[in-house]
């Protein structure tokens, strides 16, 4: 990150405590020819939070979300969850801070087994991590957890021996979202969660999002290109370049009042209505372009 963007736009440090914390972090592909996805990213989450990382395809979102889930290791630089880095931890305390932290992917209907029915997908979390979830005898005590949580993200707890290709897309994402909160996390990674979904079913979704963070107190990493969906959610806002970080700050200050050209060139691509912010973007850019020329 640039010294004068981290002068621009640090803003004032949120409520909540640290929860995640990114010191340094590089990753590196490769032997011979080595690409570098992430470079030399420090970043902190706070407890409560929506913080939105955004950026183009192919600047280092994913990788990053890897490395934080630590389903990556880093180069170099670490990750601390809770204060607790995750290079450190063995296998059993890494599994146990990783019930944690949980995943809702872009596409649900790709992240399901359409084989398995709807009990077993968003049971699947605790199985995998709870002993007393497995086995015939505690079949009737995870069916009856699994109705509490399709209940809590708004569908009916009868769906449970239905299969992914009943729902609709903004179903599915519902029970992708159950899922996640399977395990009671702290931190949910939200990799495009609306993206594939219609306008008017973004809208419900996000509404429950917010509504969910609001009762479980949960922690949010949202991962978008969307700006007005990141201006909706975000609390703060990271913006990544190239495997960087260029530009962060509270959403508003980001998005009303960007520091970095990066930003900039991400804002005037948003589609308008208005006529005169079009005319007004695209002297931005021209400007921007004379300016490189000189």
């Amino acid at each position: 990150m640039t010294t004068e963007a981290t002068e621009a736009t640090a803003p004032a440090p949120p409520a909540g405590k640290v929860l995640l914390e990114l010191n340094g972090l590089r990753r590196e592909f490769g032997s011979r020819h080595t690409t570098v996805a992430v470079d030399d990213v420090s970043l902190e989450v706070h407890e409560g939070e929506t913080l939105a990382l955004v950026g183009e395809s192919g600047c280092g979102k994913t990788t990053l979300t890897r490395l934080l889930l630590g389903l990556l290791e880093p180069t170099a630089g670490n990750v601390r969850f809770d204060g607790q880095d995750l290079a450190a931890l063995s296998a059993s305390q890494l599994r146990g801070v990783r019930r944690q932290m949980q995943v809702v992917l872009q596409d649900p209907y790709s992240s399901m087994n359409p084989r398995m029915r709807i009990t077993d997908i968003v049971a699947e979390p605790l199985v995998t991590h709870d002993p007393e979830a497995r086995g015939r005898r505690a079949r009737a005590r995870t069916r009856e957890r699994v109705g509490e949580l399709l209940e809590a993200v708004g569908l009916d707890a009868g769906i449970q021996d239905r299969y992914p290709h009943e729902f609709s897309g903004g179903q599915r994402q519902r029970v992708s979202i159950a899922r996640a909160l399977a395990l009671r996390p702290r931190l949910l990674v939200l990799d495009e969660p609306t993206s594939a979904l219609d306008v008017s079913v973004q809208a419900t979704v996000l509404d429950l999002l917010a509504e969910l963070q609001r009762r479980l107190g949960l922690t949010y990493v949202f991962v978008s290109h969307n700006l007005a969906v990141v201006a909706q959610v975000a609390d703060r806002v990271a913006v990544m370049s190239r495997g960087s970080l260029v530009e962060v700050g509270e959403a508003a200050a980001v998005l009303h009042s960007p520091q970095h050209p990066y930003t900039r060139q991400l804002l005037d691509a948003v589609p308008v209505l208005d006529p005169r912010r079009g005319r007004r973007a695209a002297e931005r850019a021209s400007s921007a372009a004379g300016a490189d020329s000189r």
